[in-house]
């Protein structure tokens, strides 16, 4: 790796603004007299106070601190320091150059209660100094790797890593599963440049700290993500060069906090694993901003206190037994929870940054098969099942997923915990396959934005604009995250081309072209050399093509003139004169939901969308109030339509382009043509038993809530009497309380012990069946053996099961199985009650 790049990027996470801070008054505790205990502010916001009347010490386990060194003399320091190392230069002890590993030790060890300068967050301890830093803060991730495994190898339980860069490195991954199986717990800053989490705190299992201020909120200059842990104060007073002390600041400071109250508990609990102790911080942490994880401040922020004082759970997520109690958590992070029995559920919710794929990994006892449920944030469900050290996939879109987690075994009573690995990769942009210049993807020869990723190892992508006209183009690479770092290449066909990579990472590169020619342009959008694997994140490349353009559909200024267009295809077309009108014709052939877009409409222009039916008779309008794009939607009949655009203004540097898009409609649904499920769905909307959501959408593979099945149940059944019913969750406005009110009175449904309803809880494959039974007055029979083989005869519902199997009203799969626990689907729902209903 470029040594000036490593340079940049460890720099960037240890230095900031010198500000002094006291605070006057605080109460620490009594027999700490060190003279600068007051200008600690961090540790009120902590609550060291309250923590050292627990304990102020760990002699028993050592800290490594991997950075530029130690002052081996400091006298706050020196009594609480260890033999280390010198990465750098081996025949040297590992003396600190630059100050930044001195403020570092300070922070974890320096001597408390000596009346000297400042207090140690442990007031004794054993610290290793490994020098892997140059004394400008350079240094390659070799250095890096080398200290870890250094620390590892001599003893260390806790290593602290205030240090970072935006690159993945498979060296440095393969160094952190090694101190993480020899039960070796990292803590590392996650940077101080306001973008996203750095490497080593990246890594799945290393604990990530980021910075809060004095009033609790997240620093804008801490790097926040997927893979933040918890948060320390970004302020401190500590020990510096020279014997002195100073005022820092960062992550850096941050990280070792942590890192410190770590070895507090691990000293009390010496028993405890690496992976507990990770899980105890997060447990204990004060929540900042939403309630659980959030990708800003992970866990929350530090509570030594807490930590010290507040029992370890095998599970911190509970109660999430339902879709309503899901717990936030990283989608790109590992973690530990536990089951209480086979019968327990653990639900749990993520936030997908981008489209993209979710890799799922259990660490659990090698006897036990986890069964898993995913809901996409679009609807759809998937099943699938991972035994320990299996790895599963799940495409998710962006946005919030859920994930519920369930022993295949059910009949186990015991605590069974585990561990699971959750990573996330990036979709593939639509523009693949084209890493290779004669694999370029063709884009139009327009202005234009499109975001891409670079989703596998050596992405590279590739467009061609072919010109038609003279003009100019100025292209503009940018990206959502330092992980990227852009570069660029610009070339005519049969010419030398052009790279551009003046910035570093995340920085915007950009190119302009003063005067084209009619010919192939090509674009090549790459990461830096040294980034070659794939990466979280997007690129964004616009491309301004100013030309004199002629418009393809002209004369179209009259109705009798209007170019026909095919459905699904775009047209380009300019507004270039004052009294320019633009007119479209199409047809329906069927009852079908339409979406009429106009888009890249220039800045500063306002284009006015008339639609008229087959006799000219106005339907609809639209203007786009500026924006760059506006669309007419909505259910049309078979015909012939018209779409007439005029504009506040002329242009003639840019097209719009419209697209008219048609999906056929099938009982009023655009999504149920050809799906097993669409005669019962078509038969219960005509009784108006059951409808579907505003875009004409059905969702058939969508899993149904209490709320919906409910309320289908109560219109099926004609359901008119209702209950007094008062559930927490549950308010009188709700659109569903009438029906829920009415299935009560009936006894088709009833809430949970906790006086919650749960209206968003998907239902089951048992449950829906169960109500069903209900709405039916059948209460199930006792004789006969189960009708599927995963229904034991003790199950709860297999009487129900027994009787429904029987009058033919359920079915099960072809393996036999009937999977009662897998969340039942709206089509599913519906087919179910289809066969039931006359």
């Amino acid at each position: 790796m470029n040594p000036k790049t490593f340079k940049q990027t460890m720099i960037a996470s240890f230095t900031g603004l010198a500000i002094f801070l006291t605070c006057s008054g605080t109460v620490f505790a009594a027999q700490a007299d060190d003279p600068f205990l007051t200008k600690q502010s961090n540790l009120q916001q902590i609550h060291m106070s309250e923590a050292w009347d627990v304990t102020q010490e760990n002699t028993g386990m050592t800290i490594a601190i991997v950075d530029t060194g130690v002052q081996l003399s400091h006298a706050d320091l020196k009594p609480n320091l260890v033999k280390g190392v010198n990465l750098i230069q081996p025949s040297l002890p590992p003396e600190d150059d630059n100050g930044h590993g001195t403020n570092v030790a300070g922070i974890i060890g320096a001597v408390g209660n000596n009346d000297r300068g400042v207090a140690g967050m442990l007031w004794k301890t054993r610290m290793m100094p490994i020098k892997a830093l140059e004394a400008d803060g350079s240094g390659d991730e070799q250095k890096l790797g080398e200290g870890i495994r250094y620390a590892v190898d001599h003893g260390a339980k806790i290593v602290v890593l205030s240090l970072g860069l935006n690159k993945y490195s498979a060296y440095l991954s393969d160094i952190v599963k090694y101190a993480e199986e020899r039960d070796v717990l990292l803590v590392a800053a996650t940077g101080n440049e306001g973008n996203r989490v750095k490497y080593p705190a990246a890594y799945p299992t290393v604990l990530a700290v980021g910075g809060v201020t004095e009033n609790g909120q997240i620093d804008p200059r801490s790097n926040t993500g997927l893979e933040i842990d918890v948060v320390a104060p970004w302020n401190v007073f500590t020990t510096g060069l020279g014997g002195s002390y100073e005022n820092k600041d960062g992550t850096s400071m941050a990280a070792p906090q942590v890192a410190a109250a770590a070895a507090l508990i691990w000293g009390r609990n010496p028993e405890m694993k690496a992976y507990q102790i990770r899980q105890w911080i997060r447990q204990t942490a004060d929540d900042l901003d939403a309630s659980g994880w959030d990708s800003s401040t992970g866990y929350g922020s530090l509570r030594v206190d807490r930590l010290l004082t507040e029992p370890f759970s095998l599970d911190m997520y509970e109660p999430n037994q339902r879709k309503d109690q899901a717990k936030s958590i990283s989608i790109s992070k590992k973690t530990a929870a536990a089951f209480a029995g086979g019968s327990d559920t653990d639900w749990y919710y993520m936030d997908a940054p981008y489209d993209g794929t979710v890799n799922v990994t259990f660490d659990i006892d090698p006897g036990q098969t986890v069964n898993i449920q995913h809901t996409d944030a679009s609807g759809v469900l998937t099943s699938k099942s991972a035994q320990n050290g299996q790895t599963v996939p799940f495409k998710v879109t962006k946005g919030r997923s859920y994930i519920q987690l369930q022993l295949k075994d059910r009949s186990f009573s015991s605590m069974v915990p585990y561990q699971w690995t959750t990573s996330f990769e990036t979709y593939r942009d639509p523009f693949e396959d084209n890493d290779k210049q004669y694999k370029a993807y063709v884009l139009p020869a327009r202005s234009q934005t499109i975001k891409g990723t670079f989703h596998q190892y050596h992405d590279a992508d590739w467009f061609e604009i072919p010109v038609e006209q003279s003009g100019s183009i100025r292209v503009t690479l940018s990206t959502d995250t330092a992980r990227i770092d852009p570069v660029l290449l610009v070339q005519r066909q049969g010419e030398r081309s052009v790279t551009v990579d003046s910035g570093d990472d995340g920085v915007t590169e950009s190119y302009e072209l003063s005067e084209v020619f009619p010919g192939s342009y090509y674009i090549r959008v790459t990461n830096v050399k040294e980034y070659e694997n794939p990466i979280v994140g997007e690129y964004t490349l616009k491309i301004e093509y100013n030309a004199k353009l002629i418009d393809p559909n002209e004369p179209n200024n009259r109705s009798y003139q209007a170019t026909a267009v095919s459905l699904g295809m775009p047209y380009n077309g300019l507004l270039d004169k004052s009294n320019d009108i633009d007119w479209y014709q199409f047809r329906i052939e069927e009852d079908s939901y339409v979406q009429i877009v106009v888009s890249e409409i220039p800045s500063q222009v306002q284009i006015y969308m008339t639609l008229f039916d087959g006799t000219l008779k106005s339907m609809a309008g639209s203007m786009n109030d500026f924006a760059d794009n506006q669309k007419l939607s909505g259910r049309f009949d078979p015909g012939t339509y018209y779409v007439k655009l005029t504009s506040n203004q002329p242009f003639d540097n840019r097209m719009y382009q419209l697209l008219v898009d048609s999906k056929p409609l099938t009982g009023g649904y655009s999504d149920i043509r050809g799906h097993w499920g669409q005669e019962a769905i078509v038969r219960l909307t005509n009784r108006q038993i059951i409808n579907g959501y505003d875009n004409y959408t059905f969702q058939p593979d969508r899993p149904i809530t209490r709320a919906e099945a409910t309320a289908v149940l109560s219109r099926a059944f004609q359901l008119n009497k209702l209950r007094s019913i008062a559930y927490s969750d549950l308010s009188s406005t709700h659109w569903a309380y009438t029906y829920i009110a009415q299935a009560a009175q009936a006894g088709v449904i009833e809430g949970y012990p906790d006086r919650t309803f749960g209206p968003d809880q998907p239902v089951t494959r048992m449950e829906m069946t169960a109500m069903l039974a209900r709405s039916l007055n059948k209460s199930g029979k006792l004789r006969g053996q189960a009708p599927f083989s995963d229904i034991e005869e003790n199950y709860w519902g297999a009487g129900l099961l027994k009787q429904m199997k029987a009058e033919g009203l359920v079915g099960g799969y072809d393996d036999g199985t009937f999977r009662p626990d897998q969340q039942a689907t709206r089509a599913e729902f519906v087919q179910l009650l289809a066969g039931a209903l006359p």
